[in-house]
C-alpha cells in the first residue's frame, strides 16, 4: 500500500480526529480518507453514467427543447417567482 504525507486544515484534522473516536465505525485516519475516496469514486462513476444517459436521450430526440432552452425557461420561471 503506498504512503503518503497530507497537510490539514485544523477543521478537517478535527473531523477526522472525531471520525476515528470511540463508538466510531473507523480505527485509524487512513480508514476514514480511503472510504471517503471510495464513495468519491462511485459518486464520480454514478455521474459519469447519469451524464451519458442524459446526453443519449438527448441525441435520441425524445426530448423535444434542448438542454439550452429548457435552461432559459427555468432561469424565466426562477425570475418569476423571485
Amino acid at each position: 500500500m503506498a504512503r503518503q504525507s497530507i497537510s490539514l486544515t485544523t477543521p478537517n484534522e478535527d473531523w477526522l480526529e472525531t471520525q476515528v473516536g470511540a463508538g466510531k465505525e473507523y480505527a485509524s485516519k487512513s480508514d476514514v480518507v480511503n472510504d471517503l475516496i471510495r464513495k468519491a469514486r462511485a459518486d464520480q462513476l454514478n455521474i459519469e453514467a447519469i451524464r451519458g444517459s442524459l446526453i443519449e436521450a438527448e441525441q435520441s430526440g425524445f426530448v423535444s427543447p434542448d438542454r439550452h432552452e429548457i435552461l432559459a425557461e427555468l432561469k424565466q420561471i426562477l425570475r418569476r417567482n423571485g
